[in-house]
């Protein structure tokens, strides 16, 4: 899923949290890459990291009784983060699709979502995913809704996140930008900007997850564990109660 705005720095916030996976400094410590910069799944609060899949990953380490250290990482570069093995484990609305399942080990899903398509509020030529054909989007370029937008025939323009596609948008450098439907009500909610809109769905129903090295089965094995007893014991319906009204974790 994409972004707000992308990481000014790289920093480490410790937390209680996670794994029966070792970091490679305390086999009792998992670190974890996020942006820090995405509301409200990861971002700063008060000078304190917090969100949606910030607390998921907290209850998960809970249940495990381990540790858990963010490294924030900006979204372009998170997963190279991970194969260097500056972390372990990515939680940041990684969206499942073939090309990320052969290459990493995924967890089971913990939030369900709808992609969008926005633009100025007084556009009136995009109306539909095949409205891309030929249209400029304004995208992170290694997010799954960069492949969409291309995919439908758009050139896309990369950026750091959805805050500088809604600036470009604004000003008439890009037709468009595509995005998770809970990442644009959140900014809409928080802004209250009127100057764009909703223009249409890409009738893409996205489904995101933690992602690990292809290696670390045994990691995600217990991740999934944890998950499931969260989804047993109302957890993460409540947490996506908190932050979007409504249970994205079916």
């Amino acid at each position: 899923m994409r972004k707000f705005i992308a990481a000014a720095v790289l920093a480490v916030v410790a937390a209680t949290g996670l794994s029966a996976c070792s970091s490679a400094s305390d086999p009792n410590v998992l670190k974890i890459g996020t942006e820090g910069t995405y509301a409200p799944f990861s971002y700063q609060e008060g000078g304190t990291l917090t969100g949606y899949d910030v607390e998921v990953a907290r209850a998960v380490g809970e249940k495990l009784g381990k540790q858990v250290e963010f490294v924030q990482t900006p979204w372009d570069s998170i997963f190279a983060g991970l194969e260097s093995k500056r972390f372990d484990l990515v939680a940041n609305q990684v969206t499942v699709n073939p090309e990320r399942t052969a290459k990493y080990a995924l967890s089971q899903p913990y939030t369900t979502s709808e992609g969008v398509i926005v633009t100025k509020a007084d556009n009136t030529t995009i109306t539909s995913l095949a409205s891309l054909a030929g249209k400029t989007t304004a995208q992170s370029a290694t997010s799954n809704w960069s492949k969409v937008a291309a995919g439908a025939g758009a050139k896309v323009e990369a950026v750091e996140g959805f805050v500088q596609a809604v600036q470009l948008l604004k000003a008439g450098r890009v037709d468009a930008t595509v995005n998770d439907t809970l990442a644009v009500g959140e900014y809409t909610k928080k802004t209250g900007d009127t100057g764009i809109k909703i223009a249409a769905e890409t009738g893409e129903t996205s489904k995101q997850a933690f992602a690990a090295r292809s290696g670390d089965t045994a990691l995600i094995a217990d991740v999934d564990k944890a998950l499931a007893e969260l989804r047993a014991d109302g957890t993460l319906a409540r947490l996506s109660e908190k932050y979007f009204g409504t249970d994205v974790s079916k």
